[in-house]
């Protein structure tokens, strides 16, 4: 499987840093299967951090294998274990289990927007998940060891004229 990390750097060798903020899945190296998501987060990215240059690193990844031995948390869809798990991640208040991996629907800014109107209390659950039905939910892949991280295999980057 090819998947995409966005970026305003190359990343030949990806690595687990403490991020100084909660996301989604909580820690871990962040990638998608969508590169259009990629390129959107890496421009993103270089917009904020002003240097270096808006890069999408392509890998490649063996999921029979990675997804076998890896232990994997996996969301089909933004369902009500999904909406828990990330707003406790985002809260920094995840205690559960610890996983290799963890994959499923990102909660991009719009989508995000509609996860603060449920944490306000101006939605209730079920208002939320039916919000997020109608929203193009792309997909994250979340290396969240060193484990998982050895299942990637760099293969470049993205040609500028992709973007």
């Amino acid at each position: 499987m090819i998947i995409y990390h966005g970026t305003n750097v190359i990343v030949e060798k990806p690595r687990l840093i403490p991020q100084n903020r909660n996301l989604d899945f909580g820690f871990g190296f962040y990638t998608t299967t969508n590169k259009e998501q990629a390129v959107s987060f890496a421009k993103k990215v270089f917009r904020v951090r002003k240097q270096g240059d808006a890069v999408v690193n392509i890998y490649d990844i063996d999921e029979s294998r990675a997804f076998k031995d890896c232990s994997m948390l996996s969301f089909d869809s933004a369902n009500a274990a999904w909406l828990k798990f990330v707003c406790e991640n985002r809260a920094g208040a995840y205690a559960g289990e610890k996983y290799d991996l963890v994959f499923g629907p990102v909660a991009n800014d719009d989508v995000y927007t509609t996860v603060n109107l449920y944490l306000s209390g101006l939605l209730s659950e079920q208002q939320t998940l039916e919000a997020l039905k109608v929203k193009q939910l792309y997909d994250q892949l979340v290396f969240c060891s060193e484990k998982s991280l050895s299942y990637l295999t760099f293969n470049g980057t993205l040609p500028k004229e992709d973007f």
